[in-house]
């Protein structure tokens, strides 16, 4: 009986190095959302207050094309290193990028997009981020494609890279436009 309590530690040890080991094999970004193959959150979001007249953002813009939507703000730091990426997308690959600017100032967001360019179809703004939390946003950039129906087909957590768009993006829009 003794023996049995020097050995529980060790045990308790060995299950808690087992756990982290299994805990460090897996990709921190790939976290996996529930949204996926649902429809996108039903909201209604205003144009950044003095922005371009786009007429904000809603779910009902999310149907009829596959189309990519994009959670950035101009404290973002990658959101920053992503934008060539999301720009290169919109305009010389033919995706339609949708942005919702979160939890960002107005004039920030204006001189962020005058300074960096603007590639979004329509951006609204999500002040509060009531509309991202729906949406399942842990922080930003977060990227979701949908597709013709509306619906969330794959999730991206972090910042866009070429090898994202090339590898699983680009492909995933391709077969979404065929189907």
């Amino acid at each position: 009986m003794r023996r049995l309590l020097y050995l529980l530690p060790f045990l308790l040890f060995i299950g808690v190095g087992i756990a982290f080991y299994l805990g460090f094999q897996r990709d921190p970004r790939d976290i996996p959302s529930a949204l996926i193959d649902k429809p996108a959150p039903t909201f209604d979001l205003p144009a950044i207050a003095g922005g371009p007249a786009t007429g904000g953002l809603s779910s009902s813009k999310l149907t009829g094309d596959v189309t990519l939507v994009n959670v950035f703000a101009s404290w973002c730091i990658p959101c920053k290193a992503e934008h060539p990426v999301i720009t290169r997308l919109a305009r010389e690959q033919g995706v339609t990028v949708y942005g919702i600017n979160y939890k960002d100032k107005p004039e920030d967001a204006l001189t962020w997009l005058a300074r960096y360019g603007n590639p979004y179809a329509a951006i609204g703004a999500d002040p509060d981020g009531r509309v991202s939390i729906d949406w399942g946003v842990y922080g930003v950039p977060e990227s979701y494609l949908i597709d013709r129906q509306g619906r969330i087909r794959f999730k991206h957590v972090g910042p866009l890279t070429p090898q994202v768009v090339e590898e699983q993006l680009l492909p995933m829009v391709k077969h979404l436009r065929q189907g």
